[in-house]
């Protein structure tokens, strides 16, 4: 089993900048690849950014260019560094994580606000 622990969403005005933290515990050794997701209200949870064991990432359309998604395997920490928000970036943000056999782990979620 592994526990994720978000940290870092808040309120933000356009144009501004968040940095979300993941950390992870657990049974770590068996963690693969990591994401961020993000669920609106009234919408559907979305792939926002993954990661894999190597380094490799994938973006949604939406926000290559302004986030980035990093992981610190010593420290078991995923994070994602979110520049030029936009109001449409508003959304609960989950931590998650795929485990070697298969099973996924949800962190339970961090408030993110882009509001003038």
């Amino acid at each position: 089993q592994v526990q994720l622990v978000e940290s870092g969403g808040g309120l933000v005005q356009p144009g501004g900048s968040l940095r979300l933290s993941c950390a992870a515990s657990g049974s770590i050794s068996r963690i693969t690849s990591m994401a961020w997701y993000r669920q609106a209200p009234g919408k559907q949870r979305e792939l926002v950014a993954s990661i894999a064991p190597a380094g490799n990432t994938n973006y949604v359309d939406s926000v290559k260019g302004r986030f980035t998604i990093a992981r610190d395997n010593a420290k078991s920490t995923v994070s994602l560094e979110m520049n030029s928000l936009k109001p449409e970036d508003t959304a609960v943000y989950y931590c998650n994580a795929r485990m070697t056999y298969g099973v996924l782990y949800w962190g339970q979620g961090t408030q993110v606000t882009v509001s003038s």
